[in-house]
């Protein structure tokens, strides 16, 4: 029998669950005429209510459901981020829905739905749990970057991300049933005792198919290819969602299944990932002329930084708060940035290119602004979340001597800000011309001069 205690230890989940269900029964009374903002409002109450849940979790710590689920400190973290990114993923769905002409109510259940599945990514102990619940996360998000069926790109991000991310979830299956076969154990903590006695070959390619499957969910390089049409071709709000919520969940993972069982053979694979991650992702976004891609080839570049504090072993606690800091760092910034694309955006997503942005200063200064402290933010510009976000992260590297992994982040935070500060300085230039021109007026009158005798 099931303690009731342990139905405390998936509160959020179970609460996310109900309000889910709950917008699915409610969605076939509304007219197809009519918009789905009070499902929205519902759906966003709903996330409220796991927020609050989440809290009162802390109450009940501990190992529960046969040893699959534990409540602690790092996984209460996790939860907030990941439903603070619901939230806002929901609340700037309202005036998206609307202006996309989009009115079906399971858009809200599947954000809930999949949200659960983040949640319990983020708690659990055992392998197979967390496949079900990456699964669970992966088919909503399958579903919902499809969600503009009118748009041939929705329908190729949702085919692409469906079909790559059913190869990679072979890949993480096969390795739990690899190290299963290897330990005799699921339980990450039975594993990490039985690791303690030395590594087999089976394990570590168990531990190189693990790291495949979730090494595609973070998006980090050479899994990172689905990433820009995906992106791309995803509903804004979406997008925003699927760069945030799916991959600070996957990290949760990767800290328990890499830090918690002390893995063999990992080392060297998130080495390479990490400098590949961030130097593709950066060379990548410097060639994009559309926005959304260019974030893609940014959450690429932030998941080798945020990979650079899963090397640094000298000193675990450092390493791990910095990749928790990071991810909730990387989850306000990139939110942010795909809400003002999604405002931006209009009818059929028709405003996605950077040259689309030109003038904005002058037609909304405040939305300018509040996209360049994002970008800044992003590039790791000091007095911004993603400059600590780096040193912390830059810190416990060179913590545990890794001069090298930590010159080529260097190198590639100047090549990201490169782009960034152009970006920065054409919008900042513009809202200057669009709030005070006159000093620039003036110098144009006064050089006409020369030029006419």
């Amino acid at each position: 029998m099931i303690p009731a205690s342990d139905y405390f230890k998936i509160l959020p989940g179970l609460v996310l669950s109900i309000f889910g269900m709950l917008v699915m029964v409610l969605d076939p009374l509304f007219d197809d005429h009519n918009d789905r903002k009070l499902l929205g409002i519902l759906s966003a109450l709903g996330v409220v209510c796991a927020l609050c849940a989440t809290f009162y979790q802390s109450q009940y710590q501990g190992i529960g459901f046969f040893n699959m689920v534990q409540v602690d400190r790092f996984s209460i973290f996790f939860h907030v981020v990941v439903l603070m990114i619901a939230l806002a993923t929901i609340l700037m769905s309202f005036e998206y829905l609307k202006t996309q002409n989009i009115r079906h109510g399971e858009y809200y259940a599947l954000i809930l739905l999949g949200t659960v599945g983040m949640c319990l990514m983020s708690s659990a102990i055992e392998l197979v749990l967390i496949f079900v619940a990456l699964e669970i996360s992966s088919i909503a998000t399958y579903i919902l970057a499809g969600f503009r069926r009118r748009a041939a790109e929705s329908a190729e991000s949702s085919l692409k991300y469906f079909l790559l991310g059913s190869f990679a979830t072979a890949f993480f299956l096969y390795g739990v049933a690899l190290m299963f076969g290897a330990t005799g154990s699921t339980n990450v903590y039975a594993i990490a005792s039985v690791l303690r006695n030395g590594a087999s070959p089976l394990m570590y390619m168990a531990v190189a198919l693990m790291f495949v499957g979730l090494g595609f969910k973070v998006a980090a390089a050479p899994f990172q290819i689905w990433t820009p049409d995906v992106y791309e071709g995803a509903p804004a709000p979406i997008t925003g969602l699927m760069s945030t919520g799916p991959k600070a969940a996957a990290f949760a993972v990767l800290l328990r299944v890499l830090f918690a069982t002390s893995a063999p053979g990992w080392f060297w694979l998130v080495w390479v990932s990490a400098a590949l991650s961030m130097t593709l992702g950066n060379l990548g976004a410097l060639m994009q002329t559309n926005v959304k891609r260019m974030l893609a080839y940014s959450s690429i570049a932030h998941a080798g930084y945020l990979l650079v504090a899963f090397v640094a072993t000298s000193n675990k606690q450092l390493a791990v708060s910095a990749a928790m800091f990071y991810a909730a760092s990387y989850a306000a910034m990139n939110v942010g940035a795909f809400a003002v694309v999604s405002h931006f955006a209009s009818t059929g997503e028709k405003y996605t290119l950077i040259e689309d942005y030109a003038g904005l200063g002058r037609r909304s200064p405040l939305l300018a602004a509040i996209l360049t402290i994002f970008l800044l933010s992003l590039i790791g510009i000091p007095i911004t979340g993603g400059f600590l976000a780096k040193f912390y992260v830059f810190s416990a590297a060179l913590n545990s001597s890794l001069v090298g992994l930590t010159i080529i982040g260097v190198i590639n935070s100047a090549i990201g800000a490169g782009l960034g500060f152009a970006m920065a300085l054409s919008l900042i230039g513009t809202i200057w011309l669009g709030v005070a021109p006159n000093y620039v007026l003036e110098y144009a009158r006064s050089s006409v001069q020369g030029l006419i005798h």
